[in-house]
């Protein structure tokens, strides 16, 4: 595709080999290692690479318009791939061979998923939705969790084509001369707008916005400006000393002045953006004591063409290495073999796989190669996909209540026969609620009562209502089995990550979703409202006693309340330890906890005889012990949720409740 033929050069700028820019590459890379494997923060190093970037592909782009006067999408796209694709596919194979032996369970789903948006470059946009999901959130973290980054990437490739082909249309169109002023009102443009976005939306969904690839093309554009304005730029000798030695300190310390992981990509992001810019700028002379002679010796140049792979390999082995050997961080020695290692294995894999294939004497020989690595990614990740779901089916052809009798075996009155647990591993962490699977369950961005409706829905006796939090949520499994053949009616009124309680600010978005549900608990007919009434993570006072304020209005409104001692909780992900350390370690990792602080608002809560109650603490020990695994059943998906099928073992005990209460 021809977008446009130019008759004179688009700009003018300066096409040489910059080799500070390689050092700070590698600085870069090393920033991202380092923060990652002994202090599990986030440097900004990775902001540094998209400023990079953004700041070479321009110059790219620029460069074959003024040599070739054309701008063609299949030269233009056909070497980006040949470039990323064969080391990004390559690793994505390798991190698929060792999930057969080296990955939890837990975790090998998300992973396959993971993996699946790396290799199509929307890894960004799986953590964005996953890691805003409350219940998704608190998962482990995966081997390719930091292709994020390369999707961005990736997708901003795409972006700037669209961006130049526009730019070339518009100065044909209307006969534009000053190309240089349009070009930098359009980068400019997009970089202000991204940039509002950017700290508009860290500000109000942070976690969402770092991974996002409208509040991060403001750092490509910053590159892209910086190449097309950077041969205008004159400074002396003094102050690109100052500005280089500014920004190289600056980045260093990046990560140890901002929490990165919390902060970006917001207005803080201008920080290492700019150290980034003050280093290219210094390069632009060359001086006796600059960071320059520093980042652009021999040695830099060479490691900086190692800098993709060992951003792509480092945390890799990090993950692999926290799965099998400690989740502690390493120790000096460790870290090191990491980043040797890391270095190591990006330059077999520049030298065997990148290399050949970037240089192949033809596009379609290089390409096939690349296709021979996706495939082979393919056919594995089917592999595991159709053993996970094998076994899955085989367990749920076993899955009786009398091979899976749940929480009613913590009393030792049922025989339990010796079968494997349920769910399996692999599937632990998406046993889910109902509610949650076909999106009743409010999310943390909104206001307004989302209603899930279940059981007997016309002609009904009686409608129960479970409200609450997630913690709520989590028993609609044992509710909808208890009412099973009943004439009752299940309302779920849920929110991710809001209890039910009066201890929010008035204008917080949680203070409106309770105030919005009382109200529409009292209009509805609704006569028995389902709620945990205390936090059994924490012992003070006052919050347990903003719980019970919405619960005392719904009984002065004529409500009945079944109010429900939270579970226990645990300050590690008991499914997680049961898979890595085994279930005898994992009952005495959650025997030694304190579980529940809220005993004595519990205590105080049964003697005052406000609302009907229920502690369920019972059935999760056997034999007065914290079990991660009761009835054969795993009770755990996580630090503090139990699994819907637990859940829903307690039908029985559920069914006597509604009984006593609705048949009054």
């Amino acid at each position: 595709m021809n977008f446009f033929k130019m008759d004179k050069q688009l700009i003018q700028i300066e096409r040489k080999f910059r080799p500070e820019i390689e050092g700070l590459r590698v600085v870069a890379a090393l920033l991202v290692a380092t923060y990652h494997i002994w202090f599990n923060r986030v440097s900004g190093g990775v902001d540094v690479f998209f400023v990079v970037s953004g700041f070479l592909i321009t110059t790219s782009i620029i460069s074959t318009i003024n040599r070739t006067g054309t701008f063609k999408f299949l030269p233009y796209i056909s070497k980006l791939l040949k470039r990323l694709l064969p080391s990004v596919f390559f690793i994505l194979a390798v991190v698929l061979l060792l999930s057969f032996f080296l990955l939890p369970q837990t975790i090998l789903d998300k992973t396959i998923k993971e993996i699946i948006a790396s290799m199509f470059y929307f890894e960004n946009w799986q953590l964005a939705f996953s890691n805003t999901d409350y219940l998704d959130s608190q998962q482990m973290k995966t081997p390719v969790e930091h292709f994020w980054a390369m999707s961005i990437q990736g997708q901003f490739y795409i972006i700037w084509f669209m961006l130049f082909a526009f730019i070339l249309w518009a100065i044909k169109k209307y006969q534009i001369t000053n190309t240089r002023k349009l070009i930098n009102f359009i980068l400019g443009s997009v970089f202000i707008v991204s940039l509002i976005h950017s700290i508009y939306l860290t500000s109000v969904n942070q976690p969402f916005a770092y991974f996002i690839t409208f509040t991060r093309v403001w750092e490509f554009s910053l590159g892209g400006l910086l190449c097309v304005n950077l041969a205008y730029i004159r400074i002396n000798k003094v102050v690109a000393m100052i500005l280089g030695w500014l920004g190289l300190i600056g980045l260093i310390l990046t990560g140890m002045l901002f929490d990165v992981s919390q902060m970006f990509p917001g207005y803080i992001a201008l920080w290492p953006m700019a150290c980034a810019v003050f280093i290219i700028v210094s390069g632009t002379v060359t001086t006796r004591f600059g960071v320059r002679r520093i980042l652009a010796s021999p040695v830099m140049i060479k490691l900086g063409g190692l800098s993709f792979g060992v951003y792509l390999w480092h945390w890799v082995i990090l993950s692999f290495y926290h799965y099998n050997i400690s989740r502690e961080n390493p120790n000096f020695l460790e870290g090191m073999t990491i980043i040797i290692a890391s270095f190591i294995l990006s330059y077999l894999m520049t030298r065997f796989i990148e290399k050949p294939i970037r240089e192949s004497s033809t596009t379609r020989r290089a390409f096939r190669r690349i296709s021979w690595i996706g495939t082979v990614n393919l056919i594995l990740i089917a592999v595991l996909v159709s053993t996970n779901l094998f076994a899955q089916n085989q367990q749920a052809k076993n899955k009786t209540v009398e091979n899976y009798p749940g929480a009613v075996a913590a009393l030792g009155k049922v025989e339990v026969p010796d079968v494997p647990a349920y769910p399996t591993l692999a599937n632990v962490f998406n046993d889910l609620p109902q509610s949650h699977i076909d999106g009743s369950n409010q999310t943390q961005k909104k206001a307004d009562v989302k209603v899930g409706v279940y059981g007997k829905k016309e002609g009904y006796t009686a409608t129960i209502a479970v409200v609450g939090s997630s913690h709520s949520e989590q028993w609609l499994g044992g509710v909808l089995k208890a009412v099973e053949g009943t004439d009752y009616r299940v309302l779920n009124i849920t929110r991710s990550a809001t209890r039910f309680s009066t201890g929010y600010d008035e204008d917080d978005i949680k203070s409106k979703w309770v105030e919005n549900t009382l109200a529409y608990i009292k209009e509805q007919d609704i006569d028995l409202v389902v709620g945990h009434a205390t936090a059994s993570n924490t012992d003070k006072e006052r919050i347990q006693e903003h719980l019970l304020n919405p619960l005392r209005e719904l009984k002065e409104a004529g409500v009945q309340v079944l109010a429900l001692r939270d579970n226990p909780r645990y300050k590690f992900n008991v499914v997680e330890s049961l898979d890595q350390d085994g279930e005898q370690k994992t009952i005495e990792k959650m025997n030694r906890e304190q579980n529940q602080l809220d005993g004595a608002a519990w205590t105080k809560l049964e003697q005052s005889q406000e609302f009907h109650t229920l502690d369920l603490t019972k059935y999760f020990k056997i034999d007065d012990e914290f079990r991660p695994i009761i009835g054969n059943v795993v009770v755990y998906r996580d630090y503090d949720h139990i699994t819907n099928t637990y859940a829903e073992s307690f039908a029985p005990i559920f069914e006597k409740q509604f009984n006593d209460i609705l048949k009054k």
